[in-house]
């Protein structure tokens, strides 16, 4: 009989600018983290180089008389079927990039790559709010916006392990063009945190009413905006409505294309709170049909923020299991 208590999985967690990585063991416990700067690293060869050497110190510490059974990591652009990361925009690696074989070549390790967002959802799925459900989505609220789908028990991959790009479905056609993409009226245009700031700048600019905004100029940030919103000021608190309608019409597609049991919210967006969260709801359940009303849980997290990333990239590992 295998004894769980003695295997451990390493989650890595790759960002445009920080990459974060963690020891984890079967509950869900991070034994120990760490993180080094993705962008110090322009060849992927040193980087796999500064990852062997910060992780095998603590692989020798914390796995004493036990097992590694795998790597899993999340990435920008990650590819699950083919373990690369393919086209990263934000990442200095350009082209396809092999990242799972040649972790595993370094490391001696089964290893799975996907991206973030589906890392995410696996994550929540194994340790946070969604344990015990077989069809969920989460949709990560950051910078942009991510979203995972778990439907009967597994995460739609698609067939060529690119589905789930809900941030980028059109939610006002014709609308504000995404700073990256070039698409009109995305989600991610308008509920990401980058959205918000925009968001922000343009009901300035369209009144005249005095505002604690004003006085940021170019510093205006989503951050900005949710604490003027909480001491009252009602362009910032209106912000958050126009964005909570929004991101409710667009989970209310999402619901009537899967039927989930609940929607996962994650991110830093989500630290507004009930400023985010009662709009949001309130648009979801008015643009669905009567027999998706009251039927699906709107509701945050209860993975740490700076932790869920190397959780749901470690929970890969489990379904690599040699």
């Amino acid at each position: 009989m295998i004894d769980l208590s003695k295997e451990f999985a390493i989650g890595i967690d790759i960002g445009g600018t920080n990459t974060k990585y963690g020891i984890v063991n079967h509950r869900g416990e991070i034994l120990e983290k760490g993180e080094l700067k993705t962008d110090d690293y322009p060849e992927i060869e040193g980087y796999v180089d500064a990852l062997y050497d910060a992780l095998t110190p603590l692989i020798k510490q914390h796995v004493n008389g036990g097992t590694v059974k795998g790597i899993g990591i999340g990435a920008p652009n990650g590819n699950y079927y083919t373990g690369t990361i393919e086209y990263a925009p934000n990442l200095h690696w350009k082209g396809i990039i092999p990242l799972s074989k040649l972790m595993t070549a370094k490391f001696g390790l089964p290893s799975a790559l996907t991206n973030d967002a589906n890392a995410a959802a696996i994550g929540e799925m194994n340790y946070g709010a969604a344990r015990g459900m077989r069809d969920f989505i989460i949709i990560t609220l950051g910078t942009g916006v991510g979203s995972g789908i778990v439907a009967n028990g597994q995460l739609i991959l698609g067939h060529d392990g690119y589905a789930g790009e809900l941030g980028h479905t059109v939610i006002r056609p014709g609308g504000r063009k995404h700073w990256s993409t070039q698409i009109n009226g995305s989600v991610e245009a308008y509920c990401s945190a980058t959205g918000i700031a925009i968001t922000a700048n343009e009901m300035l600019n369209e009144s005249k009413e005095d505002s604690l905004l004003r006085q940021y100029g170019e510093n205006l940030d989503s951050k900005i905006v949710y604490e003027c919103a909480i001491k009252g000021d009602k362009i910032a608190q209106e912000v958050y409505r126009f964005t909570g309608q929004i991101l409710g019409e667009a989970l209310a597609n999402f619901i009537m294309f899967s039927s989930p049991e609940a929607i996962v919210l994650f991110g830093g967006v989500i630290k507004a709170g009930d400023l985010i969260m009662n709009p949001t709801k309130e648009h979801m359940e008015k643009n669905l049909l009567p027999i998706f009303q009251n039927k699906v849980k709107l509701i945050f997290s209860e993975l740490k923020e700076a932790d869920a990333a190397i959780l749901g990239a470690s929970a890969l590992v489990w379904e690599i299991r040699e």
